[in-house]
C-alpha cells in the first residue's frame, strides 16, 4: 500500500512538472519589430521607382503640369488633382475598373485608399485650440469633401473618429461631439503632411478662420512621411495629414516622445494613374503592367509590343509622400522580404535607418565586423580595403574569411532579420490561457501593445535546436548546450562504467575470499566508503573536481601538456574533460553498488560448474557471471547516467560557462550543458527567458529519454539472461 501511494505521488509530481513545462513552452506572444519587413520591401521598391522617374515632387500640381501634352508621360496622384485637370488628363482603368465614388467605396477599384489626420491626447490637452479644430474638422468634413473632390468616409468610420476624439479628450461619450465656437478659440495650430489631404485640411482651416477663429493656423504640404516626422520626432506639428495609416515605427517614435497617437479617418480617395489626352494607346492597365511601367521597363513596347517603342517618362510623388507609399504597397504588395535578392538584402543592411532617421541600424563598425568574419561577396567589398585583404590572405595567419565562401542569401536574410527587423517579444501568455482566453489576451495586447502582432508560438523550433546562445530570447538556441552535454556524458560513461564494473567484480569475486586479515580489513573500509559516497551531496563532488581536475591536474585537463589548448595564454582546467571526470566520480559509487548487486544475484552453481569444467576464475567470470549480471549492471548504469545528465551544482563549481556561443570541438574546450543553460535562463528577469527555459527542459527530457531508450535496447540485445 505504501509503495502504491508513493508511486501515485511520484506520477502526480511528474504530471505537474510536465504541465508547467509544456504550459510555458507554448502559447501566445506579442512581438514588436524594430522595422516591419513590409516597410523594408516598400523602401527598396520606392528607391527604384525614384531612380527611374523623370521627376518626383511633393506638389501634385507640378506632376500634373509635366504630364499634360506629353504622350509618353505617366504618373499618379489623388483624385482631386485629376478632377481639377481632367480636361487635359485622362484616368486609366486598372484591371478594367475606373476610379469613381462608387468603385472607391465598394473597394472594387484597386487604388482606393483612406485619408487620415493624426494628433495626440497630450497635444490636445496642452493646446485646446488643436482639440477644437479637430472637433470642427470632424463635424464639418462631409460639408466640404465633395467640393474638394474626395469621397466621404463611411458613417461607421466617422463615428469611430468622433469616439476617438471624445476618449482622447476625456469627454463623456455620446452620439455627437460638443459644439465648438471658433470665435472663442485662440493660439497657433501647426498642420503638416500629405499633399493629398492638404486641400481638404486647407479648406476646413479656411472655414474655421471664417467662422471666427482669431489665431494662426498653418498647413504645410510636405508629404505623409515628412508630416509624421514633424509630428512624432521633431515636435513641429500638432496635426499630421496622412494618405496612409501610420506605420509601426512611426507610432513607436511618437511613443518615445510621450505621445499616444490618436487616429481620425476623414474620408477616402481614389489614387488615379493618369496620362495626357494626347496618349492614344493606353486606356486600361493591370497591376502587373504597372509594376513593369514604373520599375522594370525602359520603353512602352517592353510592357506590350503593340505600344510605341518610345521611352517611358514617369512623374511620381516624392520620397516623403504617403501617395507613393500607398501606390507601392498596392502595386508591389505581393513581394516578401524573403523574395528579395542577396544584393537587395545587403542594401537594406547598409542603408536602413532608425525610426527617427538619425542613424543607421547597422553601424559602419558593425558592418566592418560582419565582413571581417565572412565576406558578403566574392568579387566586391563593402568596408574592407581590397589590397589589405589580399595581403592578409597571403600571410601566414590568414583570417577565416579568406577560406570561407561568401555569405549565401539565407545567411544575409538571417542578418536582416536579426539586425534590421529585430523582432522583440514584449509579452507572453501560457498555453492554457492562450487556448481558453484568446479573445481577452488579444484585447489586452491591442490596448497595451498597439504596435505588436499577437501570434501563437512554439518556443521549441528547428532554429532553437540549431542556434547557439544569444542575448535575445527570440534568437537564442541550445545547440552549444546539447553538444556540451553529449561530450560531457560521453566522458562520464567512458570513465565510470569500466572502473565501476571492475571495482564491483573485485569486491564480489576476489575480495570476499581472501584469507589475509589486513586485506579483508582494507576491503571492508573500501566497501564502507563506497556505500557512504553514494549519499554525498553532488556539490561536494564539484569541490573535489575543482581541487583535483581543475587545479591540481590543470596541465592535463587544459590540454597544455599535449599542446592542445585552444589559447595557451588563457588555458585552464575548466574544460569538458574536468566536467566529465567530476561527474564520473559522482556516479561511480552508484554504478559499483548496482553492479555488485547484479553480480551477487548470479547463482553460485554457475561459477562452480565453470570451474568444474576446467575454466579459470577469470574465464568463469567473463563467460558466465558477467553476461548474466549485465542486465542489472546496465540498469544501474542507466539510472546513474540519468542523474549525471541533470546535474548542475558540480558543473557550476568546476566552471561551466553560463554564456558561450562557440561549439566544443575537443575535450579541452570550454563548455556549457543543458542544465546550466536552463539555470542561467531561469535566473533572467525577462519573462521570455522562462519560456525558452521551459523549451530547453523539454529538449533535455527528450535527450535523456532517447539515451535511456538506446541503453535499454542495447541491454536487451546484448545481455544473456539466466534461465
Amino acid at each position: 500500500m505504501v509503495f502504491i501511494s508513493a508511486l501515485v505521488l511520484g506520477l502526480l509530481a511528474l504530471l505537474a512538472l510536465l504541465y508547467n513545462v509544456v504550459n510555458e513552452a507554448f502559447g501566445l506572444t506579442a512581438v514588436e519589430n524594430q522595422v516591419e519587413p513590409a516597410s523594408l520591401v516598400l523602401k527598396l521598391q520606392e528607391d527604384e521607382m525614384l531612380v527611374m522617374a523623370a521627376q518626383s515632387s511633393e506638389d501634385d500640381n507640378v506632376l500634373a503640369e509635366n504630364i499634360m501634352g506629353n504622350p509618353n508621360a505617366i504618373g499618379f496622384f489623388g483624385y482631386a488633382y485629376y478632377q481639377a485637370n481632367q480636361d487635359k488628363l485622362q484616368a486609366l482603368a486598372i484591371n478594367g475598373v475606373t476610379p469613381s465614388a462608387e468603385t472607391a467605396e465598394s473597394g472594387d477599384y484597386p487604388l482606393a485608399r483612406p485619408l487620415f489626420i493624426y494628433s495626440a491626447g497630450q497635444i490636445m490637452d496642452k493646446k485646446p485650440q488643436v482639440a477644437a479644430f479637430i472637433n470642427y474638422y470632424l463635424s464639418h468634413i462631409n460639408d466640404e469633401i465633395d467640393n474638394v473632390g474626395y469621397f466621404p468616409a463611411s458613417a461607421e468610420s466617422l463615428d469611430q473618429a468622433k469616439a476617438n476624439w471624445l476618449k482622447a479628450n476625456k469627454a463623456e461619450a455620446g452620439p455627437a461631439l460638443p459644439a465648438v465656437d471658433p470665435a472663442s478659440v485662440e493660439g497657433k495650430i501647426a498642420v503638416a503632411g500629405s499633399s493629398t489631404v492638404f486641400p481638404l485640411t486647407d479648406r476646413l482651416a479656411t472655414r474655421f478662420a471664417e467662422a471666427g477663429y482669431g489665431g494662426e493656423i498653418t498647413v504645410d504640404n510636405i508629404g505623409t512621411t515628412g508630416g509624421l516626422r514633424q509630428f512624432c520626432v521633431q515636435g513641429k506639428a500638432d496635426i499630421a495629414n496622412a494618405s496612409r495609416a501610420i506605420k509601426t515605427a512611426e507610432r513607436a517614435a511618437c511613443r518615445s516622445k510621450g505621445l499616444e497617437v490618436v487616429e481620425f479617418r476623414v474620408g477616402a480617395d481614389a489614387l488615379v494613374v493618369v496620362v495626357s489626352q494626347e496618349n492614344t494607346f493606353l486606356k486600361d492597365v493591370t497591376l502587373e503592367q504597372l509594376q513593369q511601367i514604373f520599375t522594370g521597363a525602359k520603353n512602352w513596347s517592353d510592357v506590350d509590343p503593340s505600344w510605341p517603342n518610345t521611352p517611358i517618362e514617369r512623374y511620381i510623388p516624392g520620397a516623403d509622400s504617403g501617395t507613393l507609399d500607398f501606390f507601392t504597397e498596392t502595386v508591389y504588395g505581393g513581394v516578401e522580404l524573403a523574395d528579395l535578392s542577396k544584393d537587395e538584402l545587403v542594401t537594406l543592411i547598409q542603408t536602413t535607418e532608425d525610426a527617427q532617421g538619425r542613424k543607421l541600424l547597422v553601424s559602419k563598425g558593425k558592418l566592418r565586423q560582419l565582413e571581417n568574419e565572412q565576406l558578403f561577396f566574392e568579387d566586391k567589398f563593402l568596408t574592407l580595403d581590397p589590397e589589405k585583404h589580399a595581403a592578409e590572405c597571403a600571410g601566414p595567419d590568414a583570417p577565416n574569411r579568406c577560406s570561407l565562401p561568401a555569405r549565401d542569401p539565407e545567411n544575409v536574410y538571417n542578418l536582416v532579420q536579426e539586425l534590421v527587423v529585430a523582432p522583440k517579444v514584449v509579452a507572453t501568455w501560457p498555453l492554457v490561457d492562450s487556448l481558453f482566453k484568446r479573445e481577452t489576451i488579444e484585447a489586452e495586447a491591442t490596448e497595451k501593445f498597439p504596435n505588436a502582432e499577437v501570434e501563437f508560438r512554439s518556443w521549441i523550433t528547428r532554429d532553437f535546436i540549431r542556434k547557439p546562445q544569444a542575448s535575445d530570447p527570440t534568437l537564442a538556441g541550445v545547440r552549444t548546450a546539447i553538444l556540451g552535454s553529449l561530450w560531457t556524458i560521453a566522458i562520464t560513461i567512458a570513465t565510470a562504467f569500466p572502473i565501476g564494473v571492475g571495482a564491483a567484480i573485485y569486491l564480489e569475486e576476489y575480495a570476499t575470499g581472501t584469507a589475509n586479515p589486513l586485506l579483508r580489513r582494507v576491503n571492508t573500509i573500501i566497501q564502507t566508503n563506497i556505500n557512504n559516497l553514494a549519499g554525498v551531496p553532488s556539490i561536494i563532488y564539484g569541490i573535489l573536481g575543482l581541487a583535483i581536475f581543475v587545479r591540481l591536474l590543470e596541465p592535463f585537463t587544459s590540454g597544455a601538456s599535449f599542446g592542445a589548448a585552444a589559447d595557451p595564454t588563457t588555458a585552464n582546467g575548466r574544460t569538458i574533460i574536468s566536467a566529465g571526470l567530476t561527474l564520473a566520480l559522482l556516479i561511480l559509487p552508484v554504478i559499483i553498488i548496482n553492479a555488485q548487486e547484479a553480480i551477487r544475484a548470479v547463482p553460485l552453481s554457475l561459477r562452480q560448474a565453470g570451474m568444474a569444467l576446467g575454466a579459470t576464475k577469470w574465464q568463469t567470470i567473463w563467460a558466465h557471471v558477467l553476461p548474466n549480471a549485465l542486465p542489472g549492471i546496465l540498469t544501474g548504469t542507466i539510472l546513474a547516467v540519468s542523474r549525471a545528465m541533470g546535474e548542475t551544482a558540480p558543473l557550476v563549481v568546476v566552471g561551466a560557462s553560463t554564456f558561450i556561443t562557440i561549439d566544443p570541438d575537443t575535450v579541452f574546450a570550454k563548455f556549457t550543458t543543458l542544465p546550466i543553460q536552463i539555470y542561467q535562463w531561469t535566473a533572467r528577469p525577462q519573462a521570455e527567458f522562462r519560456n525558452i527555459a521551459a523549451a530547453a527542459i523539454v529538449v533535455l527530457l527528450i535527450l535523456l529519454l532517447s539515451l535511456n531508450a538506446l541503453a535499454i535496447v542495447l541491454r536487451n540485445r546484448y545481455s544473456r539472461r539466466f534461465s
